[in-house]
């Protein structure tokens, strides 16, 4: 089998950001990356699943909503992917990210979508940890400027 490209990335060498995974014909693939790879600091389950809840729903919810086409965890627990249509700028994709990343570190109320019929694992969420770790990465995006992996 082929290697695919995501395991092609020098894991060691890539830090937090947030970077262009891939481009497969009009969807490109954002690489949100919280925590440093093999880092020894990972996202903890509960805090990950409350920003995933948090972050999709504004995404999805934005003006840019027509274009958002997935948001969801990484499985390593660094981070995150967001499929865009390539419709949407850098600087929009950027600017999109940085916005729901600063609604997830400053919500209060219910998470969204945080019931035993909308969600699989419904119990499994941490709010006060999702701001701390959103928080972090807000501080990270605003030194982003250029998102090609550069490993």
């Amino acid at each position: 089998m082929n290697k695919i490209k995501s395991f092609q990335v020098n894991h060691d060498i890539l830090d937090c950001g947030m970077y262009i995974s891939r481009i497969d014909g009009d969807v490109v693939t954002y690489d949100l990356r919280v925590k440093k790879p093999n880092g020894g600091d990972y996202l903890q389950n509960a805090p990950m699943h409350t920003i995933e809840h948090l972050v999709a729903t504004y995404v999805r919810n934005s003006a840019l909503s027509d274009a958002v086409i997935y948001f969801g965890p990484m499985g390593c627990r660094t981070g995150f992917y967001l499929l865009l249509r390539d419709s949407v700028s850098r600087e929009e994709a950027l600017a999109l990210v940085k916005d729901a990343f600063a609604f997830a570190a400053d919500f209060e109320g219910e998470i969204p979508g945080n019931s035993r019929i909308e969600c699989g694992n419904y119990l499994d969420h941490d709010l006060a940890g999702a701001k701390e770790e959103a928080k972090a990465y807000v501080r990270v995006l605003e030194n982003v400027s250029d998102m090609e992996y550069r490993v």
